[in-house]
């Protein structure tokens, strides 16, 4: 997978061959297959065509032409954004042979590419227009009630959303982050030691910069699973408490954060891994309160379970369960355990017998 900045120079590099005057329909056809080949591509040409136009403009204007008028390519008086007082144009003279050689027209222009996002953001004070240039992709994801949704991220990162769950997802220059408004969700990180990759919820975010890892948000709680390299989990402080440590996670932790601080249990990958079957539309239970696993059943399903009284919510539950299939969870109850069942059309209260 290749990192931000090497994606980047290769748009650059696409954009200054482009410009250059020699561009054929082969050129087209390559550019085409590049930008095809991931959104990231997309995202990264788009964000330097737009400042390259953008900074055009502007410079304009610094050269004294009227607004909305551009002068030809090449040909600029003193302005900020050039670094230089000398007029240059395309039919400068050649210069003394005792002159220092000059870069080539083409790498000349993927600087100019690179400077143009710069320039304009220095040059621009409006706050929409800032968002536009560090802000690629600010999109609000969702999912159905029993429904598992992969999403591709612009860097090249996934997310696999579990049921009934929302992201609002958040891509700059310096940092990639997910608000897990609802739900849980589960993330393959594209390596980007330059990025880091934030997954905040509420007061609370569980940061990586490559790894592997779920984040689940129940009310206040957060849960944390971690499957892959480290997970760093850090908590905004309230005024009136008490600085909150920073937690490392590393593969096979599993973290819950409520209002009483953190708990970590570590294990292997495996376990971890059983965390999150929901992936492949299993829920698995060891020696799990039935109220607890009623809870599970719940969160993809329409139909719930409800717990009738005190001693059924107590019995204790082990095994691998299709979550889609609650009927057959709920007869496997009533054949192994003193479990009575009444069936509704919303719903299937259990009780102890």
């Amino acid at each position: 997978m290749s990192s931000s900045k090497q994606i980047e120079r290769t748009a650059a590099a696409w954009l200054a061959q482009r410009d250059g005057g020699h561009w054929s329909d082969h050129d087209q056809v390559r550019l085409d297959a590049w930008l095809s080949a991931s959104t990231a591509h997309r995202v990264a040409f788009l964000r330097l065509e737009s400042a390259w136009q953008q900074s055009d403009r502007l410079k304009a204007l610094g050269a004294g032409l009227p607004a909305g008028t551009l002068p030809e390519r090449g040909q600029w008086t003193a302005s900020p954004f050039l670094g230089s007082r000398e007029v240059m144009n395309d039919t400068t003279r050649a210069a003394p042979a005792s002159a220092a050689p000059r870069a080539s027209p083409r790498s000349t222009r993927m600087g100019r590419y690179f400077g143009a996002a710069a320039a304009l953001a220095l040059a621009v004070s409006s706050a929409g227009m800032w968002r536009y240039l560090t802000a690629v992709e600010q999109t609000s994801y969702q999912s159905g009630l029993g429904e598992l949704r992969l999403i591709p991220l612009a860097d090249g990162s996934r997310a696999t959303l579990s049921s009934d769950s929302r992201i609002l997802v958040s891509m700059s220059r310096g940092e990639r982050r997910i608000d897990l408004q609802q739900g849980e969700a589960f993330f393959d990180v594209a390596k980007d030691p330059g990025r880091p990759f934030v997954v905040a919820a509420g007061a609370r975010r569980a940061i990586a910069v490559g790894t592997r890892y779920a984040v689940r948000r129940d009310a206040a709680n957060l849960r944390v699973v971690v499957t892959e390299g480290t997970v760093r989990l850090e908590t905004d402080t309230a005024p009136d408490r008490h600085p909150q440590p920073t937690t490392l996670l590393p593969a096979g932790s599993v973290a819950l954060a409520t209002s009483n601080g953190v708990l970590v249990r570590s294990g292997s990958v495996e376990e971890a891994e059983r965390q999150l079957n929901w992936r492949s539309g299993f829920l698995a239970f060891h020696d799990t309160p039935l109220s607890d696993a009623a809870a599970e059943f719940n969160r993809y399903n329409g139909r719930k379970i409800v717990i009738g009284d005190a001693r059924v919510a107590a019995l204790r539950v082990g095994g691998n369960f299709r979550w889609s299939n609650v009927d057959v969870f709920v007869r496997l109850l009533e054949q192994g355990f003193p479990v009575r069942a009444e069936h509704e059309d919303e719903r299937i209260v259990l009780y102890s017998q």
